[in-house]
């Protein structure tokens, strides 16, 4: 029997052993409501005010400043609306790229029907974001500015520093949300030090359970709950908390972040061992920047003549899961914006796939893949043209 090979890990990744015990053992005897004040309450209020201590502590903030959500699509959605909800007296401008994961996109469009102007910036042919093209959008009735810390599709990391200076500079008012959720676990972010005043991340992507995020809210920053019913978290997200999840979500990060440049290393070496081998495959090309100059966990693979969804059944059949762009938006396939972005050829739209990487990942995983792809792309090219 062949051994499964997950590499689509920035849809979602398996969780971490030791979460799913924490986890286990909080639905089983540590399940009281944190809001009790009885005995079972307090256990499982010290659960959270644990778990907010080991966050706060990676994202160099207080537990203050966290929100616990859902996923990261809820986290962005009270950023933004929260955010320009607040202000709205301001100013009624926003602004974004046009590269953003629908969970901004969706949102901006949202607001832009309720009478908002957006401002959606391009990107480089690498995915990449001028800063100072930001601060040319930025004007005096922007209330807040939108940019992705890593795209979900190409790995393209934005230079976020050096963004969230040029907003400050230009508008000291204007707030700066970022969509973390495909760094946070994977890069070190640290909101205060890149200007960060709101920065969305979810549990599912680092190895913990599904239904589980935050939002960072930096210090004197104003935004309005889209959310209402009991008052919890401040009144910013109402709602009795999802203990275990929060809890497993602290512990996932905290695993990864306690040896975080070891991680980096072994995933920059899968990455670059195996784009090297499959760049070798005759028109196979990988998008965005070479080397480091990506995300060590996303790789996008234009094959060209090979329809992405029949390559993805083709891998699956040897038990290779892979994603055919992005899995978060929906799954039904569709044109990538990002990749019209970039340039990508027309013939390459429906061509492209994504391999996304995690810690639980091997080089033999690799291996296996890009062998695989070196016998299977031939194969179908052969078919398609018959």
């Amino acid at each position: 029997m062949e051994r499964e090979i997950y590499l689509d890990n920035s849809a979602t990744t398996r969780v971490f052993p030791e979460v799913a015990e924490l986890m286990n053992r909080i639905y089983l005897e540590e399940y009281g409501n944190p809001s009790s004040m009885h005995h079972k309450g307090v256990e499982a209020e010290r659960e959270l005010r644990l778990a907010g201590e080991t966050l706060a502590g990676i994202l160099k903030c207080t537990p203050k400043n966290l929100i616990y959500t859902s996923c990261g699509t809820e986290s962005d959605n009270l950023a933004i609306i929260g955010a320009a909800r607040a202000a709205s007296r301001r100013g009624k401008h926003l602004v974004t790229t046009v590269i953003e994961h629908p969970a901004v996109l969706e949102t901006m469009k949202y607001l832009e029907g309720e009478g908002w102007e957006i401002t959606r910036l391009p990107v480089d042919g690498n995915g990449l974001l001028d800063p100072e093209d930001v601060r040319r959008a930025v004007r005096p009735d922007t209330v807040l500015v939108s940019v992705m810390h890593t795209n979900n599709e190409i790995g393209a990391r934005e230079p976020i520093a050096e963004i969230g200076a040029a907003i400050k500079e230009k508008n000291p008012e204007t707030l700066f949300h970022v969509d973390a959720v495909q760094a946070f676990g994977k890069a070190r972010i640290i909101p205060s030090e890149c200007r960060i005043d709101l920065l969305a991340a979810s549990g599912h992507k680092i190895h913990a359970a599904k239904g589980t995020g935050l939002l960072y809210v930096a210090p004197g920053v104003r935004i309005r709950n889209i959310i209402y019913g009991g008052g919890q978290q401040g009144g910013m997200r109402s709602g009795t908390e999802n203990v275990a999840g929060i809890a497993g979500m602290a512990l996932a990060a905290g695993i990864l972040y306690g040896k975080l440049d070891e991680d980096l290393d072994k995933l920059y070496t899968m990455r670059e061992s195996f784009t090297a081998r499959v760049s070798r495959i005759p028109d196979v090309h990988v998008n965005g920047l070479p080397g480091r100059g990506s995300a060590p966990q996303v790789i996008s693979l234009s094959v060209r003549g090979v329809r992405a969804e029949v390559l993805l059944h083709a891998l699956e059949d040897r038990k290779i899961y892979v994603s055919a762009g992005s899995a978060c938006a929906s799954n039904h396939p569709h044109v990538s914006e990002t990749l019209r972005a970039i340039g990508c050829p027309a013939e390459d739209l429906d061509s492209t796939i994504r391999v996304s990487t995690s810690v639980m990942n091997t080089q033999e995983d690799m291996d296996c893949a890009a062998q695989a792809l070196e016998e299977i792309v031939p194969m179908l090219r052969r078919y398609s043209r018959q």
